[in-house]
């Protein structure tokens, strides 16, 4: 049994002021592998003192000491790989081979929005306090080892474990936080905006999704299968996941009878053996929200062609889903209107390009959205019309250093390069300045 009890207060790490333990759950095992303590107020306005106090120096360092400084954290992070992919896999279930490859702050892909935050944020002058999600906070923590190895100054990077009713409020109210960066549930980022009203923080917010896939009758023969795997990559624990797959009617059947059969292919396993396959979901509280969609497509009248209801054959422990595949969906089903997270994927026919732009945008959410055509200018023409912060064709994925984010209740703001450095930034308009 771990236990990482400890917080990464200014420049140290500090036992907790008051804290709680609370077991890190391994999905695959259902059992406890590691303890951490869910701090108070007092450990999060120490957090908060510590990077304030921290500001006015880091704030005034030249930019390139403070890019310096990012470079040697990811030399450190680096010499981390191993032990980040470990604790990734223990505690959110991601299969080995995977977390090794990926390095997958929310706990669905935590390293992914821990570095994407945290480099971003003091490139841009800012110091900071992390809270990462109680559900995998382990990488987290390896990450501040990473930070502090780097030689960043004391206050810059503090780290606090703590769940959102908890610490994760006390820092939106804060009155010496300027700025929340959140990525989770579209639930947790109304309440965080809410919270932060009163004292007209800036809050930037990567939320939920539920993407379509537009694949029209000219696609590529591979468009589909490409889909299916997207879809249940990480067990579809993904805001950007292509859950919504809408065929054009002529190609309709056949897409139905190669997704089922793709979903035969793809494997389920725990998360220490190697191999290509999808592992468990995070936790007990997803298992059975997603088995309750899944029952609840069955009873609206989806026809189900793949998957189902309960565990994998064989397996009795752990919170495993079946690759799961519902064809003759329509826009009104639950299961086409709330976000899943599970390996659990929709398939609507349509008829015309406008019908599948129409039923691509009737969502609340706007985060990713896919195309799947060989004409070009159907390609851009539909890209426009889409209301999403992001769109791929044809299994592109887009560049590195593209600005990752959503409209609508996907969130507001962005990730990754320039865009992700404004978001960390105020304008500042002064006149009189000479020379």
């Amino acid at each position: 049994m771990l236990e990482k009890r400890s917080f990464y207060i200014n420049g140290s790490w500090t036992a907790p002021l008051e804290g709680r333990d609370h077991p890190v759950i391994n999905p695959s095992t259902e059992q406890a592998d590691a303890i951490i303590s869910l701090g108070g107020q007092k450990d999060t306005d120490a957090a908060v003192a510590a990077a304030r106090a921290a500001f006015p120096a880091w704030m005034n360092t030249p930019s390139a000491t403070r890019i310096k400084l990012v470079e040697k954290l990811l030399e450190q992070y680096n010499q981390r790989r191993a032990a980040l992919a470990e604790a990734v896999s223990l505690e959110m279930g991601a299969p080995i081979d995977m977390a090794h490859r990926e390095q997958i702050t929310p706990w669905n892909w935590p390293m992914n929005q821990v570095s994407l935050k945290v480099a971003a944020a003091a490139i841009a002058g800012c110091t900071m306090v992390l809270k990462p999600s109680e559900e995998s906070p382990l990488n987290a923590m390896i990450f501040a080892e990473a930070v502090d190895a780097a030689g960043f100054p004391p206050g810059v990077f503090n780290l606090i474990n703590g769940d959102g009713a908890g610490v994760g409020t006390q820092l939106s109210v804060h009155p010496d936080v300027d700025m929340v960066s959140f990525t989770g549930s579209t639930r947790a980022g109304t309440l965080i905006t809410k919270a932060a009203a009163d004292s007209l923080k800036r809050v930037t917010l990567e939320l939920g999704g539920k993407g379509a896939n537009i694949i029209f009758n000219d696609a590529d023969a591979k468009a589909v299968k490409r889909g299916v795997l997207h879809c249940m990559n990480n067990t579809g624990q993904s805001c950007n996941a292509p859950t919504r797959m809408l065929v054009q009617r002529e190609v309709y059947d056949q897409a139905v009878a190669t997704a089922t059969e793709v979903a035969g292919i793809v494997q389920v396993g725990p998360a220490h053996e190697s191999g290509r396959h999808i592992g468990p979901v995070v936790n007990e509280v997803q298992f059975n929200k997603i088995q309750a969609l899944i029952q609840k497509g069955i009873d609206e009248g989806a026809r189900l062609v793949a998957g189902g209801t309960g565990r994998p054959d064989g397996m009795e422990k752990g919170f495993y889903v079946q690759p799961t595949i519902f064809a003759d969906v329509t826009n009104q089903m639950t299961i086409s209107r709330e976000e899943i997270f599970g390996p659990v994927l929709s398939i609507l026919p349509f008829d015309t390009e406008e019908e599948a732009i129409e039923m691509a945008n009737d969502t609340v959410y706007g985060l990713t959205n896919y195309i799947q055509t060989q004409d070009s200018e159907k390609g851009k023409r539909v890209a426009r019309q889409l209301r999403s912060g992001m769109v791929e064709m044809n299994g592109q994925s887009r560049g590195a250093g593209a600005p990752f984010g959503g409209m609508k209740q996907s969130g507001n703001g962005r990730e990754g390069g320039v865009w992700g450095l404004e978001d960390f930034l105020e304008v500042k308009s002064v006149s009189g300045w000479a020379g």
